[in-house]
């Protein structure tokens, strides 16, 4: 079965870091390293979204934003954690109001270590993204009634 392909849009959210994966991020967005040459365009409303990449750690403030984006993020999507304090909580894991990584709040996919992660990191990181993401809309096509709209979106 084929079917029309799209480039992918990610959002990128801090929860709470020191901000070095933060600039990481936009360093991959310059021209020096072109995520745009792999068809990928940074949006910054969710509904448009297919790639979530998030860095820093979940804490009380920013659990519930974290779940409502991730929540209004169509499906199939995909969750990068940038750094080690999405993956894990990082330096400030034993702070008192961290939870820990991300994956304590919502699904994630693909992990990407580092502090701050390098761009070719967070790169590597995407691209892997896109290949899970393939994957779940082809998943998506397979199931009994499943189909993709002109957009390329499973519906």
């Amino acid at each position: 079965m084929t079917y029309l392909k799209k480039s992918p849009w990610v959002i990128h959210y801090d929860a709470s870091s020191c901000n070095g994966c933060d600039i990481e991020v936009l360093a991959a967005l310059t021209p020096l390293y072109d995520v745009e040459r792999f068809g990928i365009v940074n949006t910054g409303n969710p509904k448009h979204a297919d790639v979530f990449l998030v860095t820093g750690s979940v804490n009380e403030q920013n659990k519930e934003i974290l779940r409502n984006t991730y929540e209004q993020i169509p499906e199939p999507k995909v969750v990068v954690a940038i750094g080690i304090c999405a993956t894990s909580g990082g330096v400030f894991r034993e702070c008192y109001n961290v939870s820990g990584g991300i994956d304590k709040i919502i699904p994630v996919d693909v992990y990407v270590p580092g502090c701050a992660a390098r761009p070719e990191s967070i790169i590597d990181g995407v691209v892997a993204a896109l290949g899970i993401l393939e994957d779940k809309r082809r998943a998506m096509i397979e199931k009994p009634g499943g189909q993709i709209n002109k957009a390329g979106d499973a519906v």
